[in-house]
């Protein structure tokens, strides 16, 4: 049975009141493909443009993004974040995002976790659009988890 749907089938928050609260924390990643003529306006460790600095922008709306998630997953339980962590680096011509987010509480963060990567790629992509439309986001996933019923560790 799917953890989201009732006895009768329909759609509903699971039920965490009976779990114990503990440390949760999530790490998830998104890979932006920007490609060498976006890549040519990288300096230093950030894309200028007429918007501002790209990654610092996408870092706020990153952050931004994962302590509201509750309110675009229509499912997810409303959580006060301890902590949240999005760094921004570049490998050839992709730009990398990871969002680490904690907090103490009975459900874990790994869609506070998603949206905050997410988001963050998707600010990436909005400001770079002017200098090419051949921009791919991919590869969105959740890379960690701990706390809960068991952990999880991508290889």
């Amino acid at each position: 049975m799917f953890s989201h749907l009732n006895a009768e089938g329909n759609p509903a928050m699971v039920d965490v009141g009976g779990k114990a609260i503990s440390r949760r924390t999530a790490r998830a990643q998104s890979v932006v493909a920007l490609g060498s003529d976006i890549m040519k306006h990288l300096s230093g460790t950030d894309i200028s443009t007429k918007k501002g600095p790209v990654f610092q922008t996408a870092i706020i709306a990153g952050t931004m993004a994962a302590k509201r998630t509750d309110e675009l997953i229509p499912l997810c339980h409303s959580l006060g974040l301890d902590n949240c962590q999005i760094t921004i680096t570049t490998e050839g011509t992709d730009a990398i995002v990871d969002c680490l987010v904690s907090t103490e509480g009975k459900t874990g963060v790994e869609m506070e976790a998603l949206v905050g990567a997410s988001v963050a790629a998707l600010t990436i992509y909005d400001m770079c659009k002017a200098f090419s439309h051949d921009i791919l986001i991919r590869d969105t996933k959740l890379m960690e988890k701990t706390g809960g019923k068991r952990d999880f560790r991508r290889e």
